[in-house]
C-alpha cells in the first residue's frame, strides 16, 4: 500500500481531531487507497507544534505554514486553522498541489470558499470539508428513507444547532466575535452545519428569510492568547461584531419548508444539535446527543401514528466499521474518522465520497443571503435552483 504524506496546519481542538482521525482510519477501514503518515504539523502559538509533533509523531514541527506549501513530502493537508485563514491557506495549499481536508465554512463567506474551490479545480486536487454530521449512520439511514420514500413526501423540517459556548458574560473577546476574522458569527460556526443537513438530506434551497441577533453585545478583551472559548476578567471590554443568533425560514426546490434556528448562547444546552422531518405518510427524529437513535413514524395510520426508536447498526452508513452490532455508541471523533476515509477515497478515485468544496460554497452561499436577508428584511432567492410550479403554495 502507498503512503501519503499528510500534515496539519492549525493544532487546536480541531487539528487534533484530525490528527488522530488519520491515526485511526487503518484501524476501521482496512483496506483504504492510501496509508496516510504524519509528516508535517504547523501553528503559529509557540511550542503547540512541536508538542503535537512528539505526542503523535508528525515529522515535522513548525510556526509557518507556508514551509507545508513549499514541502514536497507533503500530498494532503488538513486546514484547521481560523475561519480568516482558510482562503490564504486552501488556496495556497492547491496552487502547491496538495489535497485539501479543510474545516467549515471555508472562509468568511462565499466568495473566499468559491475562492478555495476554483484553486482546487485548477490544480486538479480533491478537497473534503468537515461537514461531520451528515457521517452519523442515523443520518444515512433517515435520507435512505426520505429518498425511498418511508415517509411519503417531505412536507417541513426543523433543524435546530443550538450550544452554551459562548453564553458566560466573561467568554473572551476572541477572533470568533470579530466580522474580520471570524466572519457571521454563529452562522458559519453552527447554521452551516444545518445548510449542510438540509440539503444533503433535502435538497437544494430555492430561497430563505432570517433574523439575526447579537445578545451578549459586549465581551472582556484577554490579556495574552487563549485558546478554545476561554474567559477573561477584569480588563477592558470590546464590542461583539458578529451574530449570536439566526432562525430562517427556508423554501426547497422540492416545494418542502423549513425552519433552521442556530444559537451560541443558550444557556442550558450543550450540543444540541438534530432535526424533525415529516412527510406526507411520517416522519423522522434526530438529537446529535442520542446519534445512535433514530425515531421514525410510518405507515398508512396518518392519525395516532407511533413513533419507533430504532438503534442504528451495520448496515446504516460506516457504523459497521466501528462496531459489530446494533446500540453500541459511536462518539464526535468517530465521525471524524468516517470524514478521513472519504477524505482518502476521494483523492484516489477523484470521485466526491463526504462533503465537497462544492457543498462548502453551497452552505457558504445560503449563509451570505441569511445575512442579507436579516439585513434587507425580505425573502433572499439562492442562484441555481430551478423551483417547483408550487414554491409559493400555501
Amino acid at each position: 500500500m502507498r503512503t501519503l504524506g499528510v500534515a496539519v496546519v492549525g493544532f487546536g481542538w480541531m487539528g487534533r481531531v484530525h490528527t488522530q482521525a488519520y491515526t485511526r482510519v487503518l484501524h476501521h477501514f482496512p483496506d483504504p487507497p492510501v496509508r496516510p503518515l504524519l509528516v508535517v504539523v504547523a501553528d503559529d502559538v509557540p511550542g503547540r507544534a512541536e508538542e503535537a509533533a512528539e505526542r503523535y509523531g508528525f515529522e515535522t514541527a513548525t510556526r509557518d505554514w507556508r514551509e507545508v506549501a513549499a514541502d514536497p513530502r507533503v500530498g494532503a493537508v488538513s486546514v484547521t486553522a481560523p475561519n480568516f485563514l482558510h482562503r490564504e491557506i486552501g488556496v495556497a495549499m492547491a496552487e502547491a498541489g496538495k489535497h485539501l481536508w479543510i474545516e467549515k465554512p471555508v472562509g468568511l463567506g462565499a466568495d473566499d470558499a468559491r475562492a478555495v474551490a476554483a484553486a482546487a479545480a485548477a490544480a486538479g486536487v480533491w478537497g473534503t470539508v468537515g461537514f461531520n454530521y451528515r457521517n452519523a449512520p442515523a443520518v444515512a439511514a433517515a435520507r435512505e428513507l426520505i429518498a425511498t420514500g418511508e415517509i411519503g413526501r417531505v412536507t417541513h423540517v426543523r433543524i435546530r444547532l443550538f450550544s452554551d459556548y459562548a453564553a458566560h458574560p466573561e467568554s473572551a473577546l476572541t477572533w470568533r466575535y470579530e466580522r474580520a476574522r471570524g466572519g457571521s458569527g454563529v452562522l458559519g460556526d453552527l447554521a452551516s452545519h444545518g445548510v449542510d443537513l438540509a440539503r444533503h438530506l433535502l435538497g437544494e434551497i430555492d430561497s430563505l428569510a432570517a433574523d439575526t441577533a447579537v445578545f451578549l453585545r459586549e465581551r472582556a478583551r484577554p490579556a495574552g492568547a487563549t485558546a478554545g472559548h476561554a474567559r477573561a476578567a477584569g480588563g477592558g471590554t470590546g464590542a461583539v461584531e458578529n451574530d449570536d443568533y439566526v432562525s430562517c425560514l427556508l423554501r426547497f426546490a422540492s416545494g418542502a419548508r423549513g425552519v433552521l434556528e442556530a444559537c451560541r448562547v443558550s444557556v442550558g444546552e450543550q450540543n444540541s444539535y438534530g432535526f424533525e422531518i415529516h412527510g406526507t405518510t411520517g416522519a423522522l427524529f434526530w438529537d446529535f446527543r442520542r446519534m445512535g437513535e433514530l425515531g421514525v413514524c410510518r405507515g398508512t395510520g396518518y392519525q395516532d401514528q407511533p413513533v419507533s426508536t430504532v438503534h442504528v447498526g451495520p448496515g446504516h452508513g460506516a457504523y459497521g466499521a466501528f462496531q459489530p452490532g446494533a446500540a453500541n455508541a459511536m462518539g464526535y471523533d468517530d465521525l471524524k474518522v468516517i470524514e478521513a476515509h472519504h477524505f482518502l477515497r476521494s483523492l484516489t478515485e477523484g470521485t466526491a465520497h463526504g462533503a465537497c468544496l462544492a457543498d462548502a460554497v453551497a452552505a457558504a452561499t445560503a449563509l451570505d443571503a441569511m445575512a442579507r436577508s436579516a439585513q434587507e428584511r425580505r425573502w433572499v432567492p439562492l442562484p441555481g435552483v430551478s423551483p417547483p410550479a408550487d414554491r409559493h403554495a400555501g
